[in-house]
């Protein structure tokens, strides 16, 4: 069994489809140039070392963080480094956001939570659009200004 295949088996039968959607806008919108992969726990899309060597300040072995996808008891997690290093990035999120739609914006400085399912799937439109907005290069150069800096 994949890591991928391991992370959807391990998700409550109601966080299916949301999670499998979200992965599929993922797949669909992020620029090209993005590598996901799964370890089990999470799902990552990254800026691979064959484009950025330096990978993660944090840990250079690994390469560059952007989004991740994780399940917890409490909710699925939707992490956006951009929205953390870009505020101008992260205010545009803020203003596309209708809480009519997609309820109340439940976040932290790079993770967005949802409680309840369907409000993921209500909020996949905007979230389709946020993902477009950033290229690996775009990423590469805001990460590198926030914390290389």
């Amino acid at each position: 069994m994949t890591n991928l295949a391991s992370f959807v088996e391990a998700l409550p039968q109601e966080r299916v489809a949301p999670v499998l959607a979200l992965l599929d806008v993922l797949r669909r919108h992020l620029p090209e140039g993005f590598k996901e992969h799964s370890d089990g726990r999470m799902v990552h899309f990254t800026v691979p070392h064959s484009i950025y060597p330096a990978g993660y300040h944090c840990n250079p072995k690994d390469p560059l963080p952007f989004v991740s996808v994780a399940s917890t008891k409490s909710q699925i997690s939707l992490y956006h480094m951009g929205l953390y290093a870009d505020p101008d990035l992260l205010s545009a999120f803020q203003m596309e956001w209708n809480p009519k739609e997609c309820g109340r914006l439940d976040m932290g400085k790079s993770c967005i939570r949802f409680k309840r399912p369907e409000r993921l799937t209500a909020a996949l439109p905007v979230l389709s659009s946020l993902f477009e907005r950033m290229s690996p290069e775009d990423w590469i150069s805001v990460y590198e200004a926030a914390f290389k800096g």
